[in-house]
């Protein structure tokens, strides 16, 4: 979590991981005498109904995907500080101090409502949660029960209106003049403006720290909301049944960037369910990367638990005709979900991803030092090199690099930075290694 506060994590949540409500108070009055924060209150409405149906363990499970969702949009979305907590049961409070329009904080929760949305998959049945999102932009020195009150009074009107996921604690859901439809209709033409900028996220080799390549991230520079994050992005391009093409541009883009780049650094991209359930996917990618003349060995493929859902045997399948051209597979995001163990075993992978919740803890808690152990060695046996994401200090990666992880990724190396920014430091790099 990128921007918690260390003092204010002792105390977490043992299910999520998460800071609770003790914590979210200390953390709203200390922002009080500060900038003031965006408030985020979410409710997951559909939870008492699946421990009805399914039992409580299975609801848990619910609350964690929940959780590791919100963590991974928040870490996506926001550059200054931002906090996570979990109140109670389905409740989750998500803060952030930064400068942001109401437009903005909106579209942000539209796109974590999105998040939380989608199916997570479990043994017995595929679950699928209700998020409630109350909305509120604090007033000049407002303390935490103030706002904490009025997104809760938000939430309870928002429970009793049918059909509505989304409210502002001032009663509106969008200002006059901002509508989805247009932000829809802003991103049909974003292609064509090239508005969407592609960042690069550096990957390292481990024990050595060796430069090996980067993870390309997407990001909207609206011209009027300023810059709209991944999360968000692909939240509004599934509503506006935009994925595939967004999906593709960000692709050749990227691919076209890293021509530039001194070999053999390797790219790395997103595959999203959209992409995957395209019977022509394969075809198309492949026609990017050739048109592209980058080299389809140096590249590779990251496809999350969550975009496998749809059909296993047709991504199967797909990624397959891509291995057989020499591109790599890497299974992202490994540990924040159910980790269906079958899909090491259907689909035609090279490397583990660990989610950074994997990482987070291995320096301070042996359990999760013995789980990063399991799955190295459980990678090993499958001839898998093991990437570590969410690396933020020195400790962290030493540890990784002892327990056998191959590569490493996150702030502690290096943040994702421009196109331009990316080739200047992989060229220093490359000029240092060659000496």
């Amino acid at each position: 979590m990128d921007s918690h506060v260390p003092s204010l994590s002792a105390a977490r949540d043992a299910l999520t991981g998460l800071p609770g409500l003790d914590a979210a108070r200390k953390q709203l009055d200390a922002w009080a005498l500060e900038a003031p924060a965006h408030g985020l209150l979410l409710v997951l409405s559909r939870l008492s109904g699946i421990n009805l149906a399914f039992g409580r363990k299975t609801g848990d499970v619910a609350i964690a995907e929940a959780a590791a969702r919100l963590v991974h949009f928040a870490a996506a979305e926001f550059d200054g500080p931002w906090f996570a907590a979990r109140l109670d049961g389905g409740s989750f409070l998500l803060l952030a101090r930064e400068p942001l329009s109401r437009e903005r904080w909106e579209l942000l929760g539209e796109g974590l409502a999105e998040a939380i949305a989608r199916p997570i998959p479990g043994g017995a049945a595929t679950l699928r949660l209700t998020p409630r999102i109350a909305l509120l932009r604090a007033m000049p020195g407002e303390g935490a029960e103030s706002l904490l009150d009025r997104l809760g009074q938000t939430m309870a009107v928002l429970e009793k209106r049918s059909g509505r996921r989304l409210l502002w604690a001032d009663g509106e859901v969008v200002r006059p003049g901002q509508s989805a439809a247009a932000l829809e209709a802003d991103l049909l033409e974003a292609l064509d403006r090239d508005e969407i900028e592609i960042l690069f996220q550096p990957q390292f080799s481990l024990p050595d720290g060796a430069l090996t390549g980067a993870e390309a991230l997407a990001r909207w520079n609206h011209p009027r909301l300023g810059r709209i994050g991944a999360g968000a992005l692909f939240a509004l391009a599934d509503r506006a049944d935009q994925m595939a093409p967004l999906s593709q541009h960000i692709a050749a883009k990227a691919l076209a960037l890293a021509t530039q780049w001194p070999e053999p650094l390797r790219l790395s991209l997103n595959v999203t369910s959209a992409d995957l359930a395209a019977a022509s996917f394969a075809e198309n990618m492949a026609a990017i990367v050739a048109g592209s003349g980058f080299d389809p060995a140096r590249l590779t493929l990251e496809v999350t638990e969550q975009a496998l859902i749809a059909d296993i045997g047709q991504a199967s399948l797909a990624l397959a005709h891509m291995a057989e051209s020499g591109v790599r597979m890497a299974l992202d995001d490994f540990g924040a979900g159910f980790c269906n163990f079958r899909y090491l075993k259907l689909l035609p992978l090279h490397y583990l991803k660990l989610d950074r919740s994997m990482v987070e803890g291995i320096t301070r808690d042996a359990r999760d030092l013995a789980v990063l152990r399991g799955i190295v060695a459980m990678a090993r046996a499958l001839g898998l090199e093991v990437i570590a994401e969410g690396v933020e200090d020195a400790a962290q990666e030493e540890t990784a690099a002892r327990e056998g992880c191959g590569y490493v990724q996150g702030f502690h190396r290096a943040r994702p930075m421009g196109a331009a920014a990316f080739l200047q430091f992989a060229e220093g790099r490359a000029r240092v290694t060659r000496v």
